[in-house]
């Protein structure tokens, strides 16, 4: 592998910079100049290209006012895509090939040279400068090696100090001079997986690795999910196959709708611009909590309560529940038309609701076919006394009220909230429905202490509010996907998972998460389960195992606690060369804390303040007291204000150059078991991307020592 900068192979910023070098050509010694004078004319090929579309007029072409406003937001939308972010590198490689792609190899075909970057810009005669990352030909950047050169003859990797070239290195892949097999690691792709974190999530299509390639170009029709520890990328692997799915399968993805589901508000807001960055911005983004928000959520279940109502088995009891409404007929329907009389028995309505029984369709469906089934056994009396009745007939017959009466009773309309609301009130409805599935003791920690007027004063929880959902796919469908991103997916209850899975029962799943930062009652054990209660079992499951983002000797403490909350799980191997900065201090009071916090934020980058829930107040007094301004997690760090307060609960998936670690048996005493503790304290540390800094006033937990 050969570097080269202007005078050093560390990155660092030029003499002139690139936009300017497009004026005059650069020498032809001078590779780095002639890299600059590309970029420099792919910006102003970019340019020309939103211009284009900018200038595009749709008033002839629309066939009337609801085409016109699709135009013009898809107009708009590709205008959004094809931004040229100034701080944003528009390529960062280079793919030599020894042969033109998809050309015949033996005839000598004379070898292509194309430029990787966000997003594919092209000339005016329509040639590609750049292309896009997701396409076919780009795939040797990041699996070709020196055993499987994949044709490359040469992979070139570009430094940026914002928008400006600096470096690039070679790596000659295919020269038989250097030994097949031999690995030197990539300086620019250290320094961009370690480079300071502003901000939110950014992408990593840079510095994407053969291992997450293969996750990410994965196909749409098969569900994968993805186990990995603190800094293996799995969030950026997750997102990064989304942009790949929409680039190859756009147009019914387009149809049918793609979907990120992350553990809360402050997370999806971290991640919000990676997609976008993109050039992808139709993906919509929620929580768990959106997707069922079928109820205001005003109450709490103690872990017990919620333990129950997050069990599987409560499918059934629902199911059970909403059935239970059906009776069988046991009078006949006499519909009058005119001056006839027709009679359908008893006997073959009953016929008629057991076939429907049988059939297993949703509860709302098997209610509006019944009366075209009643309606049709009359139309087959009218046939055989040789009248010709059509489907108008038939219709008519359906809306006759003796039919409506009969289909009310037989088969009554179900409010799913309703329905939910008398299982957690009524103690011997619950008690029926549950025989056999729930003991007396789980029926106990379900039902509601005080009863409760209707379903708009209940105080629902987060729980109830999946149930419902559980029942109001029970009664009518649950629109499906195209593709669904399930983020930290650890943290979900079976009832959950069902909730996620109706979402893309006709699509495909990314279930991203690691088994040893579930901090709730339900935590996931097994990911075969986890897919069983997604409806995704024959989903396939990867691992990753290289760190790219915990420094050496954060992940190496961190994973003192691995034998004690998920035995048998591989600790993260950081790639990182920077073992980072690591130290353990005694405090005497919260002034050692906000010591700590100055500190750090000495340093380029952004500072996390992470500790217990309880201690959030005081350590926000001391900070403000010491004149430290700071965040709120999920809030978006600017040069100004580096600092972000997090309460541990909600550290998970996010991410800051350097943290600061306050009293750690605090965060294991705040949840409420050792082992939940002691989870919740691993995600605690392993949040550091170059330093972490343990501050304690209590002993540090045994596990640790």
């Amino acid at each position: 592998m050969s570097s080269s900068t202007p005078t050093d192979p560390a990155v660092r910023p030029a003499s002139t910079p690139a936009a300017s070098t497009a004026a005059t050509a650069p020498a032809a010694d001078d590779p780095l100049g002639r890299e600059r004078s590309h970029l420099a004319a792919s910006r102003a090929a970019l340019r020309t290209m939103r211009a284009d579309v900018e200038s595009l007029d749709i008033r002839d072409v629309s066939a009337n006012w609801v085409n016109a406003e699709v135009l013009a937001r898809q107009i708009d939308e590709r205008i959004k895509a094809l931004a040229d972010l100034s701080d944003t590198p528009l390529f960062f490689g280079r793919l030599d090939y020894l042969h033109a792609p998809g050309a015949d190899q033996a005839e000598g075909a004379e070898g292509e040279r194309f430029y990787i970057g966000r997003r594919h810009v092209h000339d005016a005669e329509g040639d590609p400068m750049v292309i896009d990352w997701r396409a076919p030909v780009s795939q040797p950047f990041y699996r070709a090696s020196k055993k499987d050169p994949m044709d490359v003859a040469l992979r070139r990797r570009f430094g940026y100090t914002g928008g400006d070239l600096t470096a690039y290195e070679d790596e000659h892949l295919s020269d038989p001079a250097d030994p097949a097999g031999a690995t030197v690691t990539s300086k620019l792709l250290q320094q961009e997986i370690e480079r300071p974190r502003v901000g939110p999530m950014r992408d990593i299509v840079a510095t994407i690795q053969p291992e997450q390639d293969e996750i990410v170009r994965s196909g749409l029709s098969g569900t994968v999910c993805v186990q990995g520890g603190p800094g293996t990328g799995k969030t950026a692997v997750g997102l990064h196959r989304v942009a790949f799915l929409l680039y190859a399968h756009r147009d019914r993805l387009a149809r049918t709708g793609t979907l990120v589901i992350g553990p809360n508000r402050s997370f999806l807001h971290y991640i919000e611009q990676v997609l976008p960055a993109l050039g992808e911005l139709a993906v919509q983004q929620a929580t768990v909590d959106d997707l069922v928000a079928h109820a205001e959520v005003r109450g709490t279940d103690d872990a017990a309560g919620a333990l129950v109502k997050g069990d599987a088995r409560m499918a059934e009891v629902l199911r059970r529940a909403l059935y239970s409404h059906v009776t069988l007929p046991t009078e006949p329907v006499v519909v009058v038309r005119g001056s006839r009389r027709w009679r359908v028995a008893a006997y073959e309505l009953e016929e008629i609701v057991k076939e429907l029984l049988d059939r297993g369709i949703r509860y709302g469906a098997a209610r509006e076919a019944l009366p075209q089934r009643v309606a049709h056994a009359v139309l087959v009396q009218m046939e055989r006394a040789g009248e010709a009745p059509d489907d108008r007939v038939q219709d008519t017959v359906a809306r006759n009220t003796a039919v409506k009466a009969a289909v009310k009773a037989v088969w009554p309309p179900v409010d799913p909230a309703k329905l939910v609301l008398r299982l957690l009130t009524d103690a011997d409805f619950l008690a029926a429905h549950a025989e056999g599935i729930l003991t007396e003791e789980e029926q106990k920690t379900v039902l509601w202490a005080k009863p409760v007027r209707s379903v708009k004063s209940a105080r629902w929880s987060a729980a109830d509010t999946v149930l419902i959902d559980e029942a109001t796919d029970l009664v009518e469908r649950t629109h499906s996907l195209g593709h669904v991103v399930l983020d930290e997916a650890q943290d979900l209850s079976p009832m959950q998972y069902r909730a996620v899975g109706r979402r893309c029962t006709t699509g495909s799943a990314t279930v991203l998460g690691d088994l040893a930062q579930g901090t709730t009652p339900w935590a996931t054990r097994t990911w075969e389960e986890a897919l069983a209660h997604l409806g995704k079992s024959e989903g396939v499951i990867e691992e990753l195992t290289a760190g790219f983002r915990v420094p050496t000797d954060v992940i190496t403490y961190a994973s003192r606690l691995l034998p004690h909350i998920a035995p048998g799980l591989t600790p993260v191997a950081s790639v990182r060369e920077n073992p980072g900065f690591f130290r353990i201090r005694a405090a005497e009071g919260d002034t050692d804390v906000v010591a700590a916090c100055e500190e750090l934020l000495r340093h380029e980058g952004s500072t996390g303040l992470i500790a217990a829930d309880a201690r959030i107040p005081a350590l926000a007094e001391a900070l403000a007291a010491a004149g430290l301004t700071h965040l709120s997690p999920g809030a978006e760090t600017t040069a100004e204000t580096r600092l972000t307060l997090v309460p541990a609960s909600l550290a998970k998936g996010l991410e800051y150059d350097y943290v600061v670690l306050d009293d750690p048996q605090a965060v294991v005493d705040g949840e409420p078991d050792e082992r939940t503790g002691l989870r919740r304290l691993y995600v605690a540390l392993t949040r550091a991307v170059s330093g972490l800094i343990v501050t304690h006033t209590a002993p540090l937990p045994r596990q640790l020592a």
